[in-house]
């Protein structure tokens, strides 16, 4: 017997039976668990230090070397990146694979820093070495723009220094992140 003859031949029992699918498919949907956003990008940790006075291969020999060996291995990471600029600034990013908590992450980056702290020079222990997790989603961007081009990249950088970055960092997404500008 053919399945859509013995459907056609019987229409009730077919609608009886679309309704008791879409009824257990209704209940199986509140039992699967569903991420209006899932995770795409994986976690990541940054470390900042700062050294003042001191021009980036500097900082990359006292302060970069000793806390990237130290973290270099962590579980879970998948790699590391550093930067250090004329300002005596450095942000290390260590990535860590997708599925990660962000906060066991940011513990065991935070127990290699503290290993590697002795290593680094008395100044950057003196000012201290955070450790904060980032999401590097790009959820809300911020872009300024001059629309008769008055002002240039310089004046529109000070602004948003002075007056959206201070704003912005009164919301708990934000508190974290520095302006790319």
């Amino acid at each position: 017997m053919n399945i859509s003859k013995f459907f056609f031949d019987r229409p009730i029992f077919a609608g009886v039976l679309s309704v008791l699918i879409l009824l257990g498919g209704l209940l199986a949907m509140f039992q699967l668990p569903i991420s209006e956003y899932p995770e795409v990008v994986p976690p990541s940790v940054v470390v900042r230090a700062q050294y003042p006075g001191a021009n980036p291969k500097v900082i990359a020999e006292t302060v970069a070397s000793p806390l990237e060996e130290s973290i270099n291995g962590v579980e879970d990471m998948l790699y590391m990146q550093s930067q250090a600029n004329s300002d005596g600034n450095l942000a290390l990013t260590v990535h860590f694979r997708l599925g990660v908590d962000p906060d066991k992450a940011q513990q065991l980056v935070q127990n290699r820093v503290s290993q590697a702290l002795p290593r680094l020079p008395e100044d950057v222990q003196r000012l201290g070495v955070t450790t904060v997790k980032s999401s590097p989603t790009l959820t809300l961007v911020v872009h300024l723009v001059s629309p008769d081009d008055r002002y240039d990249a310089t004046y529109l950088r000070n602004y948003a220094v002075l007056n959206v970055k201070d704003r912005l960092s009164l919301r708990d997404s934000w508190r974290d992140r520095a302006a790319a500008l």
